[in-house]
């Protein structure tokens, strides 16, 4: 089973209330908490799509921009240690940081 689900660009988590016997999921990526739910799939995808076309019209009438999910920059906190061997290691092989972490991710995902 998928525990996401995609809809405009925003991703959305698929959870399940064993207790209150509903889907619900929340938009990942993005500060704004935009929540849905449903008793079905059909209506949690619903909900899910209904949510993010009122949070797009809600940033439209307030002028303000929809924040993009996983606009490609987070921050990473590992040892002092482990931070210096990366920057040393990358500039030895004329790579910026941001370049040796991306690959290193890259490589990550690709052996999952």
């Amino acid at each position: 089973m998928n525990n996401t689900m995609s809809y405009k660009g925003y991703v959305g988590s698929v959870e399940f209330s064993e207790e209150d016997g509903v889907f619900y999921g929340k938009v990942m990526g993005i500060r704004a908490l935009i929540s849905y739910e449903g008793e079905t799939a059909k209506e949690l995808v619903d909900d899910f799509h209904g949510a993010v076309d009122d949070y797009l019209e809600l940033c439209k009438e307030e002028g303000k921009e929809p924040e993009k999910a996983y606009k490609g920059s987070f921050n990473v906190r590992i040892s002092p240690e482990l931070h210096r061997d990366a920057a040393i290691f990358a500039a030895a092989h004329q790579m910026s940081l941001n370049s040796f972490v991306e690959n290193a991710v890259s490589n990550e995902l690709a052996r999952a």
